[in-house]
């Protein structure tokens, strides 16, 4: 390919969806160049972002959080994303934009049009070729993190149901980009239908 693709993997913790990345980066490589990458933590200040968004034990007022994870979001799309996909190369992102919008947004009711407005300015304009979203009940996400939470993935279960319903609405007003999957389903039948979503773009 002489231009690569963007493609990002969303879903509440627990969703199956970083599995997913893996098994399509096995997949891709066979044929294609492939990084694998994911925000906040992205390799060098990304990952020490990380560390204070997941695991500062104090309180993080909710704008702050934001603008932590778009800090990390620019550096990444600037020094990571954008030079691989302009070289031709396959970028796979656990987590992108629509988190700040899921998270922050719906989650910590953030104006969406706030968010939306720094979001682009933090990627440049840059949006990915194609999002998929593993969507999965709360109780199972919990199920599935268990008790050794990191600060995010302790936010309870209305803060997460606000998130869930906050990734159906991204998909529902922008069905092009984002595809919504059941991933309650087998690894193996979820895995055919990111296939099928991606399998086209190549």
């Amino acid at each position: 390919m002489k231009n690569g693709l963007f493609i990002t993997f969303e879903g509440v913790d627990g969703c199956g969806k970083s599995t997913q990345l893996e098994l399509v980066a096995e997949f891709l490589s066979k044929n294609y160049e492939v990084i694998k990458t994911k925000e906040p933590g992205a390799k060098g200040l990304g990952e020490k972002l990380r560390e204070i968004l997941l695991n500062y034990d104090g309180e993080i007022a909710p704008r702050c959080e934001s603008f932590l994870f778009l800090a990390d979001r620019a550096q990444h799309i600037s020094q990571i994303v954008k030079p691989a996909v302009n070289s031709g190369k396959i970028v796979l992102c656990d987590r992108h934009t629509d988190s700040t919008v899921a998270y922050q947004g719906y989650g910590r009711n953030i104006n969406l049009d706030e968010i939306n407005y720094l979001n682009n300015l933090a990627t440049e304009g840059m949006k990915p070729d194609l999002t998929l979203v593993f969507d999965v009940d709360i109780k199972t996400s919990m199920e599935r993190v268990g008790k050794n939470k990191d600060r995010m993935e302790s936010g309870g279960v209305e803060f997460f149901e606000r998130v869930r319903n906050g990734y159906l609405e991204i998909a529902k007003h922008d069905s092009k980009r984002v595809k919504l999957i059941d991933s309650t389903k087998s690894i193996d039948e979820v895995f055919k239908e990111v296939l099928s979503y991606i399998t086209p773009l190549l």
